[in-house]
């Protein structure tokens, strides 16, 4: 059984040697430069070490994680480009390295790759992961897309914020997950178990990147500070604000919310000041641990010893670990 360290030298092995593919031509140089970028690889990872709670043999389930993998960072691209992002991983986003047309048209060409991994998949298994590989995909775009219809809305609740980052972020864990513990032979009931660890687990990472985007340092997290707030994002922090300010916050959110100061960071400083005003990030944290128990809850009901669970608990107080 390898542990947390061993695991992720398998998954950066792997993904170096799916980036070196991709070297030559214009429409690939950037798959390799996203690559590059790094990043934790928390999905593969996750997806192999599920598959590892059933079975040692991790053979059959380096291709398909590979394949969500890269499928994430397709998403990556395109998302940058709608959200106009500067930074990604501390780094200039592919639209901004090369044009809008190269960042569309390369992640057009990660996600035909991210299927011809998927592809590769033991033929005993592929129908099941087929069918959880495209519903996970599809939800995704889904969670896309309330994204960008809660741009034009100021009546979004937390509940509708929490499924849309369930959507966007969380099912592609989940769905890693899910696709790794099936390929090690889980039954569908603990499959469904690993499903809602990685669905809590990716809420929980969620919310603290919103956490994050405000009160992290920008030199750790590798995007500009207060990111969201300049580009009027749909948070938690900033929902939560509306909804518990008084009337005076409320004013001053309302305020700066649509706004383009020529300088952003006097935006990002008034909000930051209502957010640390109302608490509203102690609110998020508790969230955040909230949802990290119940994954934790989840992983306890497996059918499994538990001493195979630990480096999994590991790698998932790791990425709360990401506030320091």
């Amino acid at each position: 059984m390898l542990d947390l360290q061993q695991i992720q030298e398998l998954v950066k092995k792997k993904m170096d040697a799916f980036a070196r593919q991709n070297s030559k031509g214009s429409i690939y140089e950037p798959i390799q430069y996203i690559l590059n970028l790094g990043g934790k690889r928390l999905r593969p990872a996750l997806s192999l070490m599920s598959c590892q709670l059933f079975n040692d043999n991790l053979e059959d389930a380096v291709h398909p994680a590979l394949a969500v993998e890269v499928f994430h960072n397709f998403t990556l691209m395109h998302d940058d480009i709608m959200d106009n992002a500067p930074l990604r991983r501390g780094k200039p986003t592919v639209h901004a390295k090369w044009n809008s047309n190269t960042a569309i048209l390369s992640g057009d060409a990660m996600m035909i790759q991210s299927y011809q991994l998927l592809a590769k998949t033991n033929p005993e298994h592929f129908a099941h992961i087929f069918q959880i590989f495209n519903k996970t995909a599809l939800e995704v775009c889904e969670g896309q897309q309330m994204d960008m219809d809660f741009e034009s809305r100021n009546d979004v609740t937390i509940d509708e914020y929490i499924e849309m980052i369930r959507l966007k972020t969380s099912v592609l864990l989940a769905g890693a997950m899910q696709i790794g513990a099936a390929i090690g032979g889980a039954s569908l009931q603990d499959q469904e178990k690993i499903y809602r660890f990685g669905e809590s687990t990716g809420l929980a990472f969620q919310l603290l990147d919103d956490y994050l985007d405000v009160f992290g340092d920008e030199a750790k997290v590798g995007k500009v500070k207060g990111g969201d707030i300049i580009a009027d994002k749909k948070t938690f922090l900033q929902i939560l604000a509306l909804e518990i300010a008084d009337d005076s916050s409320r004013e001053v959110l309302k305020y700066w919310m649509g706004k383009k100061p020529k300088d952003p960071t006097e935006k990002v400083k008034a909000i930051t000041a209502i957010f640390s005003k109302l608490n509203v990030e102690e609110a998020l944290l508790e969230k955040v641990q909230t949802y990290h128990q119940q994954a934790l809850f989840e992983l306890k009901g497996l059918s499994v010893d538990p001493s195979r669970t630990e480096s999994l608990i590991q790698l998932a107080e790791q990425m709360l670990e990401r506030q320091h």
